[in-house]
């Protein structure tokens, strides 16, 4: 099968297409043709290993390999159809459309994924495109992760501010914090300005004209989904028991209930996926330019087949 694998750390001249073995899935795995995954600011970080602290950067080594990743083929959502299952599964039959994340076991960028029937895997919204399923994977789930953990779903009406809101955390986030009943203050530039509107913010602060903590609101909830400022910088802008959330902080665990939930939402229509630009894998270094110019709006797709 064709891949892209990542020969070292760098920038996208580091990503290569190559003809690798077509995993065999044992018997409590599926074998899943992938159809469309996405390329995202989690998969640039880990090709270049350009982040902010030198001991970050220590400990990525230690987790994902020293002088080049160990799992070299990357990519961490899919979405696609069942080829083979194995003898034992249960839960899926060739030809169901399935859509998922692998985590840091990576392994999305290919044709072919093997993954055990009990993983982040589940079949598709009914209503959704592959190229759709793909995209709300990464930043969806990495919203839910943040809101649950700012406790979102235990305030009535929570006035939040999404810093970044153009991106596929910042899309997807007030797309869930709606889903929740909030009151958001989204945070972009001009050019966002008519993505943010049309997923139905009408409270914005456009950072190239002022600066977003100038404001006199306070928040329940400010939510970083870029990483770009630090709760001290924050703090003024957040009521008594207001919660600070920065996308930076820790790596947004992954859950079937995520996945689950976005289904859901995906279908009663409380959730799209903003799509910016899509690739084929022959073009995967032009996407992973885009993608590190940070000026993407919602998501870049990778088709890896048709």
């Amino acid at each position: 099968m064709k891949a892209i694998v990542c020969t070292q750390y760098g920038g996208p001249e580091v990503l290569h297409i190559a003809e690798v073995p077509t995993p065999t899935p044992k018997d409590d795995e599926i074998l899943v043709r992938i159809i469309a995954t996405s390329v995202n600011s989690g998969d640039a970080r880990v090709r270049s290993l350009q982040v902010k602290s030198g001991l970050t950067r220590l400990i990525m080594r230690l987790v994902l390999g020293i002088s080049k990743p160990r799992r070299p083929i990357l990519g961490t959502v899919f979405a696609g159809v069942v080829e083979t299952v194995g003898s034992k599964v249960t839960a899926f039959k060739v030809g169901d459309k399935v859509f998922g994340m692998t985590g840091l076991k990576f392994g999305t960028y290919a044709e072919y994924i093997a993954v055990n029937q009990k993983s982040k895997v589940i079949t598709m919204p009914a209503n959704a495109t592959f190229e759709e399923a793909a995209a709300i994977v990464f930043g969806g789930q990495t919203a839910i992760y943040f809101l649950e953990k700012a406790k979102i779903a235990e305030r009535t009406n929570p006035k939040i501010l999404i810093i970044g809101a153009t991106g596929s955390v910042g899309t997807s986030a007030i797309q869930i914090a709606t889903y929740y009943k909030a009151d958001i203050t989204a945070v972009c530039s001009t050019g966002g300005l008519q993505l943010v509107h049309e997923l139905g913010v009408n409270n914005i602060v456009l950072y190239d004209k002022e600066e977003f903590i100038s404001q006199t609101e306070q928040f329940d909830i400010i939510f970083d989904a870029i990483g770009k400022s630090n709760k001290k910088q924050c703090e003024p802008l957040l009521n008594k028991n207001g919660i600070y959330k920065n996308v930076e902080s820790v790596y947004a665990e992954e859950t079937i209930q995520q996945l689950q939930l976005l289904k859901q939402l995906f279908e009663k229509g409380e959730l799209k996926a903003v799509i910016d630009k899509t690739y084929k894998m022959e073009e995967i270094m032009a996407a992973h330019t885009y993608v590190d110019a940070g000026r993407k709006k919602g998501n870049v797709v990778l088709k890896t087949s048709e």
